[in-house]
Parts: structure tokens; C-alpha cells; sequence
């Protein structure tokens, strides 16, 4: 995402939450904002940044987009100075370290239909993110897949891929975390009916 697109955009919350997520998941140099190891920025200096590169950000509204999201992509700090993405980092200023933890039978990842063959031949990999981003419900994911084109939900046995010794950890948002899931323990579904 181009923070130059989001400069004409409404300054409603989808639109704060999407500079949100880019500056906090992605390019947080762009406004000159550091980010600490484990993702958190001071909230002052990202709106002295955001109003740097042209974005008008302010602590309430901040406060607003982290509360009311559903998605819930933000954490603020106890003392409210500061605040993180959740999960879906890119940059490698973060390394984020989750618990592990005991994955349910099935989680579930939407994509697009155009991406089948190459999961298929390859798994699953997180691409420029860190980790790839498992749904622990069929609706979730197919909302992400929807996202991307003609949606397909694979379901995943993770109850197998830790068995074959992989590592589940689950982000605040309820986001399920693996570094990748091997072709052989997923298996696409059909959505269902709207």
C-alpha cells in the first residue's frame, strides 16, 4: 500500500486503519517512526510523523480505530503511550515473539481461487510476512479470501503439522501464527453459501 493513496482518502476509521496498518506492519521508515523489537511505536512520534507525510492523526482518533475495530489489528501499551500491530509484519525491525500454543483440530486460510496450483505445488509461506495467518473459523477466512478474487478456503490439519514437530502461536486477535503448512496438510474446501 502507497501511503500517497491513503492522503485522498476520507479520514474515516477504514482508511485510518489501513495507514495504521501500513506504517505499523510495513514502512514505518517512511515517516521516520522506529519500532521496537517486539512492534511498538511511541503514539506521539507516529503523529508527528503521519503529519509530516501529509496524514492527520490524532491520539483520540488513534484510541477510536483500536478500540472499535473488529478486526482488533492494534494493541495499545497499559500507560496508553504506545502502540503495535497485532500481527502481519513485514519489516524486519520486528520479530515479534508469540507463545506457542496447542492449535485446534482444523484452522482454515482463504485465498483466491489463482493461487491454487501454486499452494498446491508449494504450501502455504508467509511471503513477505513473517508468519503465514491461519482462521480459526470457515466465515473469517473466507472474508480474507474474498479479498483477493474468487475465494477458496483451505482447511489445514493442524493437529498433524504438530505432530510433524510445526509450532502454532495465536496472535491478541485471535489470529492463528505458523511459520508455513506443508501441502500435504491442507485441503481446499468449497465456501459456503451466502
Amino acid at each position: 500500500m502507497n501511503t500517497q493513496n491513503n492522503k485522498s482518502l476520507a479520514p474515516d476509521a477504514t482508511s485510518i486503519s489501513k495507514t495504521l496498518s501500513y506504517l505499523l506492519r510495513h514502512a514505518p521508515q517512511t515517516i521516520g517512526l522506529q519500532l521496537d523489537p517486539e512492534g511498538w511505536a511511541d503514539i506521539g512520534e507516529l503523529i508527528a510523523g503521519a503529519a509530516r507525510d501529509g496524514h492527520r492523526l490524532d491520539r483520540a482518533t488513534i484510541e477510536t480505530v483500536c478500540a472499535t475495530s473488529d478486526k482488533q489489528r492494534f494493541a495499545l501499551s497499559d500507560d496508553r503511550r504506545r502502540i503495535r500491530a497485532v500481527q502481519g509484519h513485514s519489516t524486519s525491525a520486528v520479530q515479534r515473539r508469540y507463545p506457542a500454543a496447542q492449535p485446534p483440530e482444523r484452522l482454515y486460510h482463504g485465498t483466491a481461487t489463482r493461487f491454487l496450483d501454486s499452494i498446491r505445488a508449494q504450501g502455504l509461506k508467509p511471503g513477505a510476512r513473517h508468519h503465514v495467518h491461519l482462521s480459526p473459523d470457515i466465515r473469517t477466512a473466507l472474508a480474507v479470501g474474498t479479498r483477493y478474487g474468487v475465494p477458496v478456503i483451505l482447511e489445514i490439519d493442524a493437529q498433524r503439522m504438530q505432530r510433524q514437530g510445526h509450532t502454532f502461536f495465536v496472535a491478541e486477535n485471535g489470529v492463528w501464527l505458523t511459520d508455513a503448512v506443508p501441502a500435504d496438510c491442507l485441503t481446499p474446501i468449497d465456501p459456503p453459501a451466502c
